[in-house]
């Protein structure tokens, strides 16, 4: 399909990032002047470990960026900026060598050594850190450090600007700051020449377009300049700044961020700029709805995720819903994955305006796998989970080759899928695991189930087994307490309070083994 075919039902389309590049359609109809690429930018503080919460920043921002291009022929750029000149404020609590990083409080993130003794600094780590992962989903972007812009001169012109409007952003900020704050705040941030921390101390602006402002340096008066990265702004200046200096078209930012961005807003006008375009997303919580933080590190990492799911389905649940709060733990995985893999055997067969609303079109770019495992990721875990914790790939999948026609035993999708379950099962799934002994009617059924079982073939098809499920819950539980009996069999049989469809379970156990669960269950 090309793009003139796209083009107009993209024109028209409520997936989000359609709507967010309709915006940038608006901002610049006649494109920007001299040609100049529409700048999408994210922003990262590296203070702290990378996590989802950063990535998920660039991914939507990517996907708002090739929604834009279906829409328009206009160049684009994305910039994931680290603020990595930031003073370190205190020591993240997931990282080793704490006291040493103590002893380098209020320096640049810069200028402080690696705590994990791998790169030049502290910022250096925790960028590589980003870049790597960014560069392991292919993101097209231009790595920028707030250190190397403000010490190569970058800023120099915009940080002139906000000396001679020096009165304007101070009337800008001190009325969101408390009395005490008020009395020391300056938007400009000295380096001191004696120590190398980010002051923050009240400053006198001496020459606007030299650059140089006074301050006091533990007693003793300071005359310096502010340019090639001899002082940086406060974060929300800094924020407004940038968007100035360097043209910003499209930034989006959390929840929390509202005030903070209306703030840099006002001043990117101050200093000749124009507010960028923006998403307002929900924030990522942990398993007990706190906010997700860098350096608590709580939630889920980025590696956890994908040591227990496979990249695509971790690009699906960030892109599923972004105004609205989720929780962000190892139990939603085994969803997402399935919904994934249901969103792409949806796809061929949807009408356009469908397909560009689903999420796979926007995760692979149009580009979406023409086929789905065989098997969904729930069924997989619970053979792992009744095959038991010492389960090997070749224990899983010879189960499969005995369930599956062999090309499909083989499928490459499926196969990718085996190991996640086993590692799932590990971490998050055996420790919960209690198969429970059954009630008397609930043994009265399995019994039934079991009689059922012997009578049929060992290689009845799912269906089949299926009928024979609802039949004896039927017969056992009634037609309105079915959902009593499906939980009985997760139970007692799985030992968890959800699960497959039994019939889809048993032809992939197998009926023996599946009658040997039962006497066991029947045995406690």
């Amino acid at each position: 399909m090309t793009q003139d075919d796209l083009r107009p039902a993209a024109l028209a389309s409520k997936a989000w990032p359609f709507e967010e590049a309709r915006k940038l359609l608006a901002r610049w109809p006649d494109g920007k002047p001299d040609g100049a690429p529409i700048l999408f930018e994210t922003g990262y503080g590296p203070s702290g470990l990378p996590h989802i919460g950063t990535f998920q920043e660039v991914l939507r921002t990517t996907m708002v960026r090739r929604a834009f291009a279906t829409l328009s022929d206009q160049p684009t750029r994305l910039l994931a900026f680290s603020d990595d000149m930031d003073g370190l404020r205190k020591v993240p609590d997931n990282v080793p060598n704490g006291a040493m990083l103590a002893e380098h409080l209020g320096k640049p993130l810069t200028r402080i050594p690696d705590p994990f003794g791998k790169h030049d600094s502290f910022a250096a780590h925790n960028n590589a850190r980003l870049r790597a992962f960014l560069d392991r989903f292919g993101f097209d972007y231009e790595f920028a450090s707030s250190t190397d812009y403000y010490a190569a001169g970058r800023f120099d012109e915009a940080l002139r600007g906000v000396l001679r409007h020096y009165a304007e952003i101070m009337a800008v900020m001190l009325p969101t700051l408390g009395a005490e704050r008020r009395a020391t705040y300056s938007p400009v941030l000295p380096i001191s020449p004696s120590t190398g921390i980010v002051l923050q101390v009240p400053v006198e602006v001496v020459d606007a377009e030299a650059g140089t402002i006074a301050f006091d340096d533990a007693g003793t008066r300071v005359e310096q300049s502010v340019l090639g990265g001899l002082a940086k702004l406060q974060w929300k200046p800094d924020w407004g700044m940038r968007w100035a200096a360097l043209g910003v078209d499209y930034e989006m930012h959390g929840k929390d961020l509202i005030d903070s961005a209306a703030l840099g807003g006002r001043i990117c006008r101050i200093l000749g700029g124009r507010k960028p375009e923006t998403l307002v997303y929900e924030l990522f919580l942990d398993d007990t709805g706190q906010k997700i933080s860098k350096s608590k590190g709580n939630g889920l990492s980025i590696e956890q995720w994908l040591d227990n799911g496979p990249e695509e389905s971790l690009a699906y649940y960030i892109y599923r819903e972004p105004k609205r709060a989720k929780q962000l733990h190892l139990g939603v995985i085994p969803r997402a994955v399935d919904d994934y893999w249901k969103s792409v055997a949806d796809h061929a067969a949807q009408p356009l305006d469908q397909r560009l609303s689903n999420p796979v079109h926007h995760i692979h770019d149009g580009a979406v796998p023409d086929s789905v495992p065989p098997v969904p990721f729930g069924l997989l875990l619970n053979l792992v989970g009744v095959l038991g914790a010492g389960a090997t790939e070749e224990q899983v999948r010879g189960y499969l080759g005995r369930y599956l026609p062999a090309a499909q035993a083989s499928d490459p999708a499926l196969t990718a899928l085996v190991p996640f379950a086993i590692r799932y099962h590990a971490s998050a799934v055996a420790p919960t695991l209690h198969r429970r002994a059954p009630d008397a009617r609930e043994a009265e059924a399995l019994r039934l189930f079991d009689d059922g079982l012997a009578t049929l073939s060992a290689d009845a098809s799912a269906e089949d087994l299926q009928t024979l499920v609802y039949e004896t819950g039927k017969t056992v539980f009634g037609k309105e307490a079915l959902r009593d009996w499906f939980k009985a069999l997760y139970e007692t049989l799985l030992g968890s309070s959800q699960g497959p469809r039994m019939g889809s379970f048993v032809a992939l156990y197998g009926i023996a083994e599946t009658r040997a669960l039962i006497a066991e269950a029947l045995a406690r």
